[in-house]
């Protein structure tokens, strides 16, 4: 009986993912069951970091507009800050924000002073007439 050569399909898939863990240290680019388990892991580690890259960035921001915050004693906490700034719809995110706070604290003191007047003006009572 002839010898019959096997197909191309399980090789395609084997160098599909050599060329994925190529750059792999050792073990983990040259034996397919360990790129293998590798691959999956390499996937599920950028998945996962991918929405942890977003919560480290929005707690850096935060960082960063509660420490001018406190350093120009406008507001006593940067809750009381982002609160005011929700309650009179002045919409600015935490990143832009925290941009305005590296560059220019000036300008975020002036928001913040904004904000500060306009809560007087609502909390102002005219004097009832009898």
């Amino acid at each position: 009986m002839t010898r019959i050569r096997r197909g191309y399909i399980a090789r395609r898939r084997r160098t599909k993912m050599r060329l994925f863990s190529s750059t792999f240290r050792g073990a983990h680019s040259r034996l397919t069951r360990t790129m293998t388990q590798q691959k999956t892991r390499a996937l599920g580690s950028a998945h996962r970091d991918r929405s942890r890259k977003k919560r480290d960035f929005r707690r850096l921001w935060i960082t960063r507009i509660n420490a001018v915050i406190r350093e120009i004693k406008v507001f006593h906490s940067y809750s009381v800050f982002i609160h005011n700034l929700h309650k009179k719809h002045l919409l600015l995110n935490r990143k832009i924000l925290a941009q305005i706070a590296i560059s220019n604290r000036n300008c975020l003191s002036m928001i913040s002073n904004e904000i500060n007047y306009l809560s007087m003006i609502s909390n102002f009572q005219f004097p009832m007439r009898s």
